[in-house]
């Protein structure tokens, strides 16, 4: 098989459990692959190096995702005409990786980007039902075409020129324990909790959300706002019935359980908690909350 023109960026710290999986997944059909570690102090340095066409650069976290890829973008060689985003807990499917063989070549060049469609697997089983189908995620672009916003967390590619999409999938398949994955869903309660005060107070400064990110990703913030509108703690249960019961994510078994209620109801719970606190702290004060948020998550709202 031939290498596509394609450079894959992974972004890591301690991916040991799944960097691996990763990149005998990519490296037959890279050129190039990156991982840029934050730095890691497991193995994850270690299993990158046994790969060929593999680089392993090491830069600090700067605290967001967004901000870690635009500093690959910016200093690091890319000399291919395509760059692929993974997480080192994600892979591209077989069907995926044909398709791309077949359409990359020979895309229309007025064709910036591709939006890539998300399959979810919790507890080593991929899930059907629930909310986990009908995601797609720019991941795909054109060197120089797209870099990301600045934003805690759901940051999304900002590209420009035309989005399409492939047919085929990519699997987000973390191997965590369920002890790792609540300890790492407590930072990420942090910054989504940031994120809906910010969408209920208007916290940051709103000229950054009059990009225009797409249709997709306009609705999706759309119905974040009308999730920060909603009551606390009723929501975080009206989201995990939603999910299990009316989407039917009780069909997909015991895996489709614990993820439902694990990242639908008990993660928005904690979220929701975190809200509760910094308003029984602040009330409706602007500057309180950003404070609290800086001083108490670590989290820096301008």
């Amino acid at each position: 098989f031939f290498m596509l023109d394609l450079t894959v960026i992974i972004l890591t710290y301690n991916e040991e459990i799944h960097i691996r999986r990763c990149l005998e997944n990519v490296c037959p059909i890279a050129k190039k692959v990156i991982v840029v570690d934050s730095p890691s102090t497991d193995r994850t340095q270690e299993i990158c190096r046994e790969f060929d066409n593999v680089e392993v650069v090491v830069h600090k976290y700067p605290g967001n995702q967004a901000e870690q890829f635009n500093w690959a973008l910016d200093n690091l060689k890319i000399e291919t005409e395509w760059i692929l985003r993974l997480d080192a807990d994600e892979y591209l499917m077989p069907e995926l990786v044909e398709e791309l063989r077949e359409k990359l070549p020979k895309i229309d060049k007025d064709v910036a980007a591709f939006s890539l469609s998300l399959a979810r697997a919790f507890a080593g089983k991929i899930l059907h039902h629930g909310i986990v189908n009908g995601i797609w995620i720019t991941r795909l672009f054109r060197n120089g075409k797209a870099r990301y916003e600045k934003r805690l967390m759901d940051e999304h590619l900002s590209v420009d020129g035309r989005i399409v999409r492939m047919e085929h999938q990519f699997v987000d398949d973390n191997r965590m324990t369920i002890g790792q994955f609540t300890i790492k869903h407590e930072g990420y309660a942090s910054r989504e909790a940031a994120l809906l005060l910010d969408a209920e107070y208007h916290l940051t400064d709103t000229s950054a959300l009059a990009q225009d990110h797409g249709k997709e990703v306009e609705r999706k913030r759309a119905q974040k706002a009308k999730y920060a509108r909603m009551p606390l703690f009723w929501r975080a249960f009206g989201y995990f019935l939603y999910r299990y019961i009316i989407k039917l994510g009780f069909l997909d078994g015991k895996e489709g359980f614990m993820w439902d209620f694990l990242q639908g109801w008990w993660y928005r719970t904690l979220v929701d908690a975190k809200i509760f606190e910094v308003k029984r702290a602040c009330g409706d004060d602007k500057e309180a909350i950003k404070r609290y948020i800086k001083e108490k998550w670590g989290i820096v709202i301008n």
